[in-house]
Parts: structure tokens; sequence; C-alpha cells
């Protein structure tokens, strides 16, 4: 049931609509979201724009080893994994297979991270030109020139995401058009989703589990639409649980307060999501920390029955899959 490629056209997908109270649901389709929307409803998006994080590299030996960047410190520095961690030392440089003058001085290692010093800048430009995008690894095949697209947002602006905000996929432009020209609004936010979002929870015991940390950025401007449809009564749905992540983390004394920073926030139940009344949100996979989040502002009992639903009805999971919306 893994998509393994996604929807024809983006709002082709199917859409499971939950009540979260009465735990009833519907079956329709992400073309007709504004029929489940209202005027007023303030849709907060992730528009953090997926880089090309997987580059193919070559050490000094002629080895190959593969970098996946994880998350940006500065232009030239970031954390990385690799698939040859145990291969290589504090001060080894390694080189992209696609053009070798861009090497990778390694700056520091533990068991699973790295961080490396490019010797330039890496801008989207040049990541082009010598990575590739990073599917999730439940997506088994080669990537091809249609994911360059389909794994990207139409809201995609912030440069910098290792992993897409996979709920805003089911957007079109002329969807967006819709919504807002029922008088429903948009306002975004950024989340730079990294590779830790599909490290699955490990522990038995939940709280045990450490949660990667993401950079976010909330605009005094989003900020301000966001508290003022709150005051208004209006509500608040999140596209994507890491949309939640950033509101959730910005939450204090009934407001979402602007600024940037990096969160590890770990939503699950029984903590309370108070700081949306919807959401947005893909079919998440087994022991993940997204899945935890979602039953924590749905009910785990709710969400399980859902999920058992929407198997018997063949829906599609995962980040290319089909989505819900949770009333």
């Amino acid at each position: 049931m893994i998509a393994q490629y996604p929807a024809e056209k983006r709002d082709e997908s199917r859409l499971f609509v939950l009540d979260r109270k009465s735990g009833t649901y519907l079956h329709s389709g992400f073309s007709s979201l504004t029929t489940f929307l209202k005027k007023g409803d303030l849709l907060v998006y992730n528009d953090a724009k997926v880089i090309n994080a997987r580059i193919p590299c070559r050490r000094t030996s002629g080895g190959a080893i593969e970098l996946l960047l994880t998350g940006r410190i500065n232009e030239r520095r970031w954390t990385a994994i690799t698939n040859r961690t145990s291969r290589i030392a504090s001060g080894d440089v390694i080189y992209a297979v696609e053009n070798s003058a861009i090497a990778f001085r390694i700056i520091d290692k533990t068991e699973q991270v790295i961080e490396i010093e490019a010797n330039t800048e890496l801008d989207d430009d040049l990541l082009a030109t010598i990575g590739q995008l990073a599917l999730p690894p439940y997506i088994k095949r080669e990537m091809t020139q249609e994911d360059r697209t389909r794994y990207q947002t139409v809201f995609a602006r912030e440069s910098g995401a290792v992993a897409a905000p996979t709920a805003g996929l089911h957007f079109t432009p002329e969807l967006v058009e819709a919504v807002t020209s029922m008088g429903a609004r948009m306002v975004p936010l950024t989340l730079f989703v990294s590779w830790g979002t599909f490290q699955p929870v490990r522990d038995r015991n939940i709280a045990s589990h450490h949660m990667h940390s993401e950079r976010f950025i909330l605009e005094s401007d989003s900020a301000e639409k966001i508290n003022n449809a709150r005051k208004k009564g209006d509500r608040i749905i999140a596209v994507g649980t890491t949309s939640v992540r950033v509101l959730e983390s910005t939450f204090r004394d009934g407001m979402n307060i602007p600024g940037e920073g990096e969160t590890d926030i770990f939503i699950y139940p029984p903590r309370k999501v108070t700081a949306i009344d919807s959401l947005i949100t893909n079919f998440h996979t087994p022991r993940s920390t997204l899945l935890m989040l979602v039953a924590a502002f749905a009910g785990y009992d709710v969400i399980m029955e859902a999920y058992r639903e929407a198997i018997r009805q063949k829906y599609r999971f995962f980040s290319y899959g089909d989505s819900m919306l949770i009333l």
C-alpha cells in the first residue's frame, strides 16, 4: 500500500475526512477540499523547499562514499550522515563525484552524524549539479525526472529541507485559488524537514526517544494573521505535521510568537495539541513520531480505527500517498 509514485495529478489523491470528536469519517477526493472548508478558515502551510541532499562522493583512496546532508549550519558547513561512517575520521577530505573540485572536510564525527565543511558555498545551483533528491527510504526505486517537480510542493520557497512537507504535495495552483476565492486564507511558515523525520521510535518507552531537531521560521506577518484568526474564532488548519510542530513550538499564552530557531518538540499522547483546530496530513509510517503527533491531536483509538478503515479501503500510504483531513 506504500505509494511508489505520486498520483497522476496532485489533487487527484483521495481524502479521508475524519471528525475527531465523534470518530466518524467519510471518503472524498483532495480536489473537493473546499467542500469541508468555510469562510474565515486559515490554512497554515510549510514553504520549505527540498534540496538535492544526496551527494555521491569519492574518498582520496578512490572508494565510493555517499553524503546525505541533514541540516545547514551555514553556507559551507552542514550536518550529514553517510553510508561509510566507520571508515572515515575527522580531518578526512572527500570529493563530489560529479565535480571533483568540490571537496568536503570532515570536521566532527559522532556515532551517526558527521559535520562537514565544503570548500565553497553549497547553494541550490551547485547542489543541482552534484547532488540528487533524497527520496524516502520506503520508496524502492531510483529517482526520476518527474520527482524533481512532484517531490516539491507548489509552496516551495525557502531552500534547505531534506525531505518534503508532504501534506502540501496535494495542492495545485488552481486549488489554492479555489480555497482563497471561497474566503479561506493561507499563510506560510517554514520548517526545514530533516532526514530524522524518517527515524522510527525504537524504544519501548516512547518518552525515552530523542527527537531530531529542525530549524524553523515564523515571520511576524504570518504570526499576526494566525493570532488574529484565533481571536476571531476562525479555524486554524495546519497543512502537515511540520506546520503543527512550528505552531506548537511557538505557542505561548494563547498566541504564536514570531521568530526563528530550532525545535525538537516531540508530541505524543496524552499531550494535547492546542495551537490548531484542524489538520491536513498524509498517512504515516508505524512507530513514527508523525503518527504519534496525529494520535495526540485526534486521539489514539480514533486514529487507529481510521487507519484500519484506510487499509480496508486501500488508501495509498506515506509521502506520495493519499491525504487525511482531521476536523
